[in-house]
């Protein structure tokens, strides 16, 4: 007789009770994973999480409260986790996973490692860790009503970065927020902005930080509109509440600036002693012209005064409606978006780019995250079985398919002998011009980038072994600024590359190019980054989900969808669906085809189906997809 503790066997209780795990974030998907993972039976449960909880959070993030507003995700979590199992014993990081003292040798202490992860770096730096100690990873994500669930073992099956993946559209609402890199987070932060301002409100979307502590100490939020129209909705407060106030607030948060260019604050009196008039600033100044700090400084006092007359226009209540045809709603975003780029040291850009850039928005699911947490469990207990070779890659479609099934289970995929991570001897050719190239360009958008490597040390396979990059501070640091040819390197060089950290070796043949694409620094050969790969067409074989015969396949919209002018931003809890496969359709002729995700708008994969029946088996929150 099977003797059970609880709904689990015996031997399976007592497995979950003393393995350990880690848990990499604790954010949307992070926060219904920890509570799962308690709750099943799991006790000895380490997580870490860079971010800090922000009052977004709480309408989906269930481990936080209002008076948690500006602590660790991390730490908090925990704390919430043991009130209601007193006896797990969990550890919490208030860190970036990819600091050097999480090693291969701190994986190696746990049996199974879970992504809840937001962002494309992160992921490839854990998954290069658990290849490296040989540790079981479940990777997962979510988008909207979408998800996936996969499972990665060194050996067995793909990693994460086996098939090559569209270049990332997805950015983190705490980057939004706190921690902008890119032109295109200013741009959403702007357009958030103007929706805090004058038109529907948002939790999800507030940018601002307004709030005050009561005598009992709780945060109460001020809405970003009431506190505008308290101030008449005065352009110079407001400024410099958005570009000085809260700037300064965030440069108290020491952690995220340790690795970070720091941001600088603005002053509205200190931009007008720059004496640039208001009347410099033309009405119908040039869509391609960028303006610089003090022409935008104007143009954001001008569009604000003008939003606020045609909000009063409408009267009491009223709300206006982001367009991008609208001029002054325009000018808004685009002097908003600009004024924050100047603050991280971003090139400003014209309107006409921004304009480009704009777009629609989508919430998160709160329950794609819960939905998607389970699986992540149900996933867990099937390694821990010693069952590996019966987990799935799962996906969670919007709409059900044919046979009424919304999840659809498939079977995992083999390694990839191309795989520049997992293969036995990873190699890539880059093309490139080596009198072009700097030594630092190499580094940063190549090595780093592109390949996703954290601490970079390259040899020049020349006879001479000679060091091209080192890791170690200031020892090659004079290389910086030079070319590659300066160093001898030309036409079919080789690169001898090793990220000590990632324990990762990586051969890289270098192919001279004069005639690259405009503004293209460089190519990887036989790489598609802006598609997803074409498969093969396969005969239809039976699908079987977990032993269960009555499976489903994934949902089977045959309508790609029609082009579209504007930028389609998806406001989720993690990344979007993490593996190079979203979704499996279906032809009525039985042969598998790819097809454009009616979501995304990017290029399905196939993922073989299942041939015969089966046994048994730092931070963040919502998400920004631009399409």
């Amino acid at each position: 007789m099977v003797q059970l503790v609880g709904s689990l066997r015996k031997e399976l209780a007592d497995s979950l009770s003393a393995c350990r795990v880690l848990v990499v974030g604790a954010g949307g998907i992070g926060c219904e994973l920890l509570k799962n993972l308690v709750l099943t039976g799991f006790k000895n449960i380490e997580v870490i999480d860079l971010d800090i909880i922000d009052v977004s959070n709480l309408n989906r993030q269930f481990l936080f409260q209002k008076k948690h507003v500006g602590k660790s995700k991390a730490q908090v979590a925990k704390e919430s986790v043991l009130q209601f199992c007193p006896t797990a014993n969990i550890t919490a990081y208030h860190d970036s996973i990819m600091n050097p003292e999480y090693n291969v040798e701190f994986f190696r202490n746990f049996m199974l490692v879970m992504n809840a992860l937001d962002n494309r770096a992160a992921r490839n730096h854990v998954n290069r860790m658990c290849l490296a100690a040989d540790i079981p990873l479940i990777e997962s994500g979510t988008a909207g009503y979408l998800g996936q669930v996969t499972v990665i073992k060194k050996g067995l099956t793909e990693c994460y970065e086996c098939q090559p993946k569209p270049t990332q559209k997805t950015f983190p609402g705490c980057t939004i927020r706190n921690t902008p890199s890119e032109p295109i987070h200013c741009i959403v932060w702007a357009k958030y902005l103007f929706n805090q301002l004058f038109g529907e409100e948002d939790a999800d979307q507030e940018v601002a930080t307004l709030e005050n502590s009561n005598t009992d100490g709780d945060i109460k939020r001020v809405s970003t509109k009431d506190w505008a129209r308290s101030t008449g909705y005065d352009a110079v407060k407001l400024f410099n509440k958005l570009f000085k106030d809260d700037i300064q607030y965030l440069l108290t948060m020491d952690k995220l600036w340790k690795k970070r260019k720091a941001p600088l604050p603005l002053d509205w009196l200190e931009i007008q002693k720059l004496g640039m008039p208001a009347s410099s600033v033309a009405r119908d100044f040039n869509d391609q012209q960028v303006l610089g700090v003090a022409g935008y400084s104007q143009l954001f006092s001008r569009s604000v005064e003008t939003l606020r007359s045609m909000l009063a226009d409408k009267g009491d209540g009223a709300e206006l409606v982001w367009d991008k045809d609208d001029p002054p709603a325009m000018d808004f975003v685009t002097a908003a978006a600009n004024l924050r780029m100047h603050i991280f040291s971003m090139n400003m850009k014209s309107r006409f780019d921004i304009k480009s850039m704009a777009g629609n928005i989508i919430p998160a699911i709160a329950t794609t995250n819960a939905v998607i947490a389970g699986l992540i469990v149900l996933e867990a207990l099937k390694i821990l079985s010693g069952d590996v070779e019966q987990c799935r890659t799962i996906f969670l479609n919007k709409q059900p398919n044919p046979r009424k099934k919304l999840l659809v289970p498939c079977a995992l995929d083999p390694p990839s002998a191309n795989c520049y991570v997992c293969a036995s001897k990873p190699e890539v050719t880059v093309k490139l011009n080596v009198h072009n190239t700097l030594v630092l360009a190499l580094q940063d958008k190549i090595l780093k980038e592109k390949f996703g490597m954290v601490a970079p040390d390259v040899q020049i396979e020349d006879g001479k072994g000679t060091i091209l990059i080192s890791s170690e501070e200031g020892e090659t640091e004079a290389n910086n600024s030079k070319f590659l040819s300066d160093f001898g390197i030309r036409h079919g060089s080789r690169l001898q590359v090793d990220d000590f950290l990632q324990d990762y070796t990586l051969l890289v043949n270098v192919i001279h190019c004069e005639d690259l694409e405009k503004d293209v620094e460089f190519e990887v050969v036989g790489d598609a980054p802006d598609k997803a790969p074409t498969p093969p067409s396969a005969q239809e074989d039976k699908n079987v989900a977990n032993g269960n015969k009555d499976s489903a396949e994934p949902s089977t919209s045959s309508k790609a969808p029609a082009e579209q002018d504007d930028v389609l931003i998806v406001d989720s809890d993690e990344e979007e669906p993490s593996s190079s496969t979203m979704d499996v359709r279906m032809e009525s002729g039985g042969h598998k085809r790819k097809l454009h995700d009616a979501e995304t708008g990017e290029a399905s994969a196939k993922r073989q189906r299942l041939d015969q029946p089966l046994a048994a088996d730092e931070e963040d929150d919502d998400i920004i997809a631009l399409d």
